[in-house]
């Protein structure tokens, strides 16, 4: 217990406010009005003098306001996110003023089907009306007026409260700064919305007008509970232990493992939720639908002004990485600044409550990158470093990528590694920066570092950008391990107005020698075993130079180099340079 209190935001008050007043109900989506309405929400640390450190946290179908810290000393957990809410935490209470509010139709304080209506003086039912996510975040807008929050520097949620996100940023461009949309959709599939329908039916099949559906809500927890976990998971965590015996009982009472614990989850879900609430937020989600309301994602976020990151995780088979790399596809379609990462992790949809330290350095990051602006310290140059077998030298190919670009031009990393050349460029060049990375590690380290980075392998195709989006495409000693590099150096040239590529000389007289001796090449440029390198091309500048004229590429630049000196090599390149920078462009 003393461990769940250290860095908590403490002990904390759920407080209610009136937003909407029955004498001026607000419309729905439906065309329907609700009046009054009443919000529950908690907040966190202190809001700036400047107002301008706001985090809007947008919870999910089952959770509350509630999401840090304890509400009575006595509390045995803390709130539904306090993992990642609080001093010094990856959303830190000690910088950002911080506000979860319960939203429209659920059962935690704000108005939902369990609210007295006031029209009868008892509770709305299935009078009450149908609801929408738009709906939901009017009523956010409406609080946040209420508490005089003019701006909002972030806002997060996972899973429904991702949804949440999208239309935050939809609705109100003029105030969100940034959004983090944690395994979300722009809307469900035809699976979710089975799943969705059968909770449903099992609530109401066991609904009577004078008791709530408690067997059938047990029921479409676990059947919702299933969804969230993962098969990978679920065969760690049960497999097909029995719960309390050795043998099997040869009845139909629960036995396995995982019945107790769907059995478990059941009830203590009924004993904490209304049914009622789950009815109508479930049709809420499936109602959501941004292709549909705007005719395409690409004119659904055509508006937007926010920084976005999205994440997804990798067994996630509800709101699938697939989704997530839809939104991110019509972001980058619209040029909108925007990061990504797919998460590896086992735990299913449920990881967002369950990868603390990955997503909590990614939100971290990206936060406090969006709220003030990274300090840089670029490294020494290359013909400023000496002792050069004690001290890590930056890549020469490096400054003369960045002796080739223009300034203030747009340019994208196809490979970006840690975002150290992206970032040099921002520094000297005032570039506009977008990096691609497959390392998921490589993808934190530029997130903060403030880098717009998608986490993908650029092999899966680039078809996602518009033809000429950017005036520089880099790829920085990535060709040659490349299982396709033909079709991504063609589909860079067709995004970039010049592509720039480095690349190790294979026919340098080093590794000529090598070959000659019997030997596979290993030089300060080449410095692997032939078991463990990245390469599986071998190519020399003539080669490379065939495969521009045969791509119908242009060569406007040609840096044959030794090693790691800036200085290009002028007799026999083909021969004599370790390694070679290009510049080309379409014919």
């Amino acid at each position: 217990m003393a461990e769940d209190r250290n860095n908590s935001v403490g002990i904390v008050q759920t407080k209610t406010v009136r937003v909407v007043e029955a004498e001026s109900p607000l419309k729905l989506v439906s065309g329907k009005t609700l009046g009054p309405i009443d919000v529950a929400y908690e907040s966190y640390g202190k809001l700036n003098p400047a107002g301008d450190n706001v985090i809007l946290i947008c919870h999910a179908l089952s959770g509350s306001a509630h999401a840090a810290g304890f509400n009575s000393p006595d509390d045995k957990k803390p709130g539904w996110w306090d993992i990642m809410i609080g001093p010094g935490k990856a959303i830190d209470t000690n910088k950002y003023f911080v506000i979860c509010s319960n939203f429209l139709g659920s059962c935690s304080g704000t108005t939902g089907p369990s609210s007295i209506n006031p029209q009868t003086g008892k509770p709305y039912h299935l009078d009450f009306p149908m609801i929408t996510i738009v709906d939901m975040v009017r009523v956010q807008k409406l609080l946040l007026d209420k508490l005089g929050i003019k701006q909002l520097l972030c806002v997060i949620g996972g899973s429904m409260g991702g949804m949440q996100v999208l239309k935050w940023t939809i609705e109100f461009p003029q105030i969100v700064k940034s959004a983090i949309v944690i395994a979300a959709t722009s809307k469900l599939g035809a699976q979710a919305i089975a799943f969705d329908a059968v909770g449903r039916n099992a609530i109401m099949s066991d609904m009577d007008a004078d008791k709530p559906s408690k067997k059938g809500l047990a029921t479409a927890r676990m059947i919702g509970h299933i969804t969230y976990l993962s098969e990978e998971s679920m065969r760690e965590k049960f497999g097909r232990e029995l719960r309390s015996a050795e043998k099997y009982s040869y009845d139909l009472n629960s036995e396995f493992a995982v019945e107790t614990y769907l059995d478990y989850q059941g009830q203590i879900f009924v004993d904490r939720f209304d049914a009622d609430s789950y009815l109508y937020i479930t049709k809420a989600m499936d109602y959501f639908d941004l292709e549909k309301d705007f005719g395409s994602l690409q004119n659904a976020f055509a508006k937007t002004k926010s920084r976005f990151m999205l994440v997804s995780f990798t067994s996630d088979w509800l709101f699938t990485p697939a989704q997530s790399e839809e939104m991110v596809n019509a972001l980058v379609a619209d040029r909108k600044p925007v990061s990504y990462c797919n998460i590896a992790s086992p735990y299913g949809h449920d990881a967002f409550l369950l990868e603390p330290k990955t997503l909590g350095s990614l939100i971290s990051g990206f936060i406090s990158t969006t709220f003030e602006k990274p300090k840089f310290a670029k490294p020494a140059t290359a013909s400023a470093i000496k002792g050069v077998e004690k001290i890590k030298r930056v890549r020469v190919d490096y400054e003369l990528i960045e002796s080739l670009i223009e300034p203030n031009s747009r340019v994208l990393d196809a490979g970006c590694g840690d975002g150290q050349l992206l970032l040099n460029l921002q520094y000297d060049k005032n570039i506009i920066a977008e990096g691609i990375e497959v390392d998921q590690q490589l993808v934190l380290q530029c997130v903060h570092s403030g880098l717009n980075i998608i986490h993908r392998d650029i092999e899966r195709g680039l078809g996602h950008y518009p033809a000429d989006t950017f005036d520089y495409a880099i790829l920085s000693q990535t060709l040659q391990t490349l299982k396709n590099p033909k079709q991504v150096f063609a589909e860079l040239l067709k995004v970039a107005k010049r592509v720039i590529v480095s690349f190790p000389n294979f026919a340098y007289w080093r590794c000529r020698a090598d070959l000659l001796a019997g030997r596979a090449p290993r030089t300060k440029q080449l410095p692997f075993g032939w078991y463990d390198t990245p390469n599986i091309h071998f190519l020399s500048l003539k080669d490379f130079e065939d495969f521009c004229q045969e791509l119908g590429a242009k060569i406007e630049a040609k840096i044959p180099l030794i090693g790691n000196r800036v200085s290009p090599v002028k007799f026999a390149p083909n021969l004599f340079a370790e390694q070679a920078v290009y510049m080309t462009s379409r014919k």
